[in-house]
């Protein structure tokens, strides 16, 4: 099955860094939001978007908002979600998990973590 990614990052750097990651593993359709609301804006508008990977720490909606807005509607609620975040600390992996994150990578990553973690992911 085509995967289209959903690539949420304040940072333009490191949204390059994913689709650029995602190329490389073979991924080639991807849609970018800037924060959560506009990711949920993209979410709504194009039905094709079937996996999210998104920060945490972001203006306007963090990740972790946008993982709970995901969850608390019915058109998503299943959608894979892989938080890449800073956040390290068991405390914030803990509240990603509560929220329902599919999987958690802390910055910096490799291109073999990411791809470890969707490969996880899509085969739940």
């Amino acid at each position: 099955m085509d995967r289209k990614f959903l690539v949420v990052d304040d940072s333009v750097t490191m949204r390059r860094i994913v689709v650029n990651t995602l190329k490389t593993l073979g991924y080639n359709q991807y849609v970018e939001a800037e924060h959560g609301k506009d990711a949920l804006d993209k979410l709504s508008t194009d039905s094709g978007i079937n996996f999210v990977i998104t920060d945490w720490n972001m203006p306007v909606m963090s990740g972790l908002e946008l993982t709970r807005a995901i969850r608390s509607d019915d058109k998503t609620k299943t959608l894979p979600i892989l938080m890449v975040t800073t956040r390290g600390v068991k405390e914030d992996i803990v509240q990603a998990l509560q929220a329902r994150v599919s999987n958690y990578v802390v910055k910096p990553f490799t291109p073999q973590i990411l791809k470890d973690k969707i490969d996880l992911i899509l085969s739940n």
